[in-house]
């Protein structure tokens, strides 16, 4: 019989095989998400021998892993902003970047806001971790996709903040309430179509293409938020933006021309501008 370290060792060359990055850790969380143990806990039983019942729950999960399926999405769930949220191929995973873009809303808001409008939702991220940023505020948030507004809302109920998010079917603003807000928030699709036939196979292969392409250039979601979002914003209210590296430029010139008063590119932890923060 083989040891917990053993497999590991054997899944992680098994991985490295395959092309996938960081093998040891994803052997490691794949292996614990299969017995029921953190990796501290699989730290701790690494000379225990695995019984065939055991390895027959490892097995499918590996022959996931190896056909580039996200980990996320295998174990289906992930961590954002403190909070655990249900992820699978309804929504695309929410990242680091974009739980930088809820710090810079929270930072930016001396005045907590009463409503406020995430729009493209997805797994409820955004709205949900504000929410819960800002006890007395209401959130209403959006998707085209009603798939993914199922996911949302199961998210809602586990996190305990159902009650205070609405959600609502509808491409972009067209069907949301008339406002106003204090904060438009949005990680809209913005990789362009040769970026998203480059992307790694994880994202490329498994995540909605909805979710990650906008036109050609990456841009016609974004122009869109931009133009309309200060109908819906009430005055010196605030949008929130994560874009592209490569847009800012132009999106600092789309904010000016549609009426705010001021707006900023904000640099993420590898020091590329990724988020815009636009101000009536």
């Amino acid at each position: 019989m083989l040891t917990v370290l053993e497999i590991i060792k054997k899944t992680t060359e098994f991985f490295a095989g395959k092309g996938i990055e960081s093998p040891r850790l994803n052997a490691e969380l794949l292996i614990g998400h299969a017995l029921g143990l953190k990796r501290m806990q699989l730290y701790l039983q690494f000379e225990r021998p695995l019984a065939e019942p055991e390895l027959e729950k490892i097995r499918p999960l590996v022959r996931r892993r190896a056909q580039h399926e996200p980990v996320q999405y295998i174990v289906g769930e992930t961590e954002f902003c403190g909070l655990k949220l249900k992820v699978d191929r309804r929504a695309l995973i929410p990242r680091p970047e974009t739980e930088q873009l809820v710090e810079h809303v929270v930072a930016a808001c001396s005045v907590p806001p009463a409503r406020i409008l995430d729009l493209g939702t997805g797994t409820g991220a955004i709205a949900l971790a504000l929410a819960r940023a800002f006890p007395s505020a209401m959130v209403t948030a959006s998707d085209v996709s009603e798939d993914a507004l199922v996911l949302a809302r199961e998210n809602a109920a586990a996190t305990g903040l159902a009650e205070r998010v609405t959600f609502v079917c509808s491409n972009w603003f067209a069907a949301v309430p008339a406002g106003p807000f204090e904060v438009v928030v949005s990680n809209p699709p913005y990789l362009s179509a040769g970026e998203t036939a480059a992307a790694p196979a994880e994202v490329r292969a498994f995540e909605p293409a909805t979710a990650l392409t906008a036109g050609e250039d990456g841009l016609t979601a974004l122009r869109h938020i931009i133009g309309e979002s200060p109908r819906f914003l009430a005055a010196g209210g605030m949008l929130a933006l994560e874009t592209g590296i490569a847009h800012h430029e132009e999106l600092i010139r789309s904010a000016t021309a549609a009426g705010f008063s001021r707006a900023e590119s904000l640099r993420d932890l590898t020091g590329r501008d990724r988020f815009v923060i636009a101000r009536l």
